[in-house]
């Protein structure tokens, strides 16, 4: 009978399936399957573009009556809850059965429900054999808001992959300090802010620079941002993101990607890369190795592919 405790729950659209399970290597050290995950590792669902449901395992059993009892005992004295049923794969229960279930849950808990304005919200779900029963914590796409930046660049990356980099970087460890070496318009900054990893920016472009400052003071977050070449930084991190110039808005060649990377190496041990070509010879140059990778498109087109390069500096 699983012990883990939380059951996480997954949404994404099939283009992002490699990008949602380069994620979840990187913060749970496995997989998700089947749009689920069973970890003892917690994580905020708001901080992953990916994962829309936690439960927080309180009471499981083999025997529904048997956690029906065992709720009961737990005398749960919280008014304004509510009861959600949380499908995971393989769960062949129907809706009819899964209503019933609920009221029986309902009647176990003590207390004066609200299914409008919940205070509490708790989880019924079954997988495997076994039910499961805790706290629900779901993703308040708040972090959307985002989409109304006042500066924006019609290449940047958007908000899923922005969120996706802080957590393959961080290895959603807060305590981990980040910098984004070419920090454009500061998408990546916004969205550990708003996670609340401790990150700073830079870039050499001036314009880039005030974009990111503006869009930070929108939205109220506090982060360090340097208008400097990436060469010029010699504070150290735990971990870098780099968003590659596009030769688009900024001029780009071989020569600034492997200046970009051989600095960032300087101050990082963990680097992770995304980019429009193929630059594995300019990562094994720069003396990092390659750990993994991913690649990340529009949904039915190759256009524009970019892929991301997860590096590690060599022991």
């Amino acid at each position: 009978m699983p012990t883990y405790n939380y059951i996480y729950s997954f949404n994404y659209p099939e283009n992002e399936s490699d990008l949602c399970k380069l994620e979840s290597r990187h913060i749970f050290d496995t997989e998700e399957k089947d749009k689920m995950l069973f970890s003892d590792i917690k994580i905020d669902p708001s901080s992953s573009a990916f994962i829309k449901k936690r439960v927080d395992v309180s009471l499981y059993s083999d025997n529904y009556e048997e956690l029906i009892r065992k709720i009961e005992e737990e005398n749960i004295r919280i008014d304004g809850f509510k009861v959600e049923y949380v499908v995971l794969e393989g769960d062949a229960t129907e809706y009819s059965e899964r209503l019933e279930k609920l009221r029986d849950v309902g009647f176990a808990i003590k207390a004066a429900p609200d299914y409008y304005k919940p205070k509490i919200m708790f989880a019924l779900c079954y997988h495997d054999g076994t039910w499961f029963f805790g706290t629900l914590i779901k993703d308040d796409f708040e972090w959307h808001k985002h989409n109304q930046k006042p500066c924006s660049f019609s290449n940047s990356i958007g908000q899923i992959v922005a969120k996706a980099l802080v957590n393959i970087a961080s290895r959603g460890i807060k305590d981990n300090t980040l910098i984004d070496s070419c920090c454009g318009v500061g998408t990546v900054l916004l969205e550990a802010c708003f996670s609340g990893f401790d990150i700073e920016g830079c870039d050499i472009n001036w314009k880039a620079y005030k974009h990111t400052k503006t869009n930070l003071e929108h939205y109220n977050y506090s982060a360090t941002v340097y208008r400097s070449d990436i060469k010029d930084i010699h504070k150290k991190y735990d971990a870098a993101i780099i968003d590659l110039p596009y030769n688009m808005y900024a001029y780009s060649n071989d020569e600034i990607t492997a200046n970009i990377i051989e600095s960032t190496s300087k101050i990082a041990n963990r680097i992770v890369i995304v980019s429009t070509s193929d630059i594995e010879g300019i990562i094994t140059k720069a003396d990092l190795t390659i750990s993994d990778t991913c690649v990340i498109n529009k949904a039915g087109s190759l256009r524009f592919a970019r892929k991301i390069w997860v590096c590690e500096k060599h022991e």
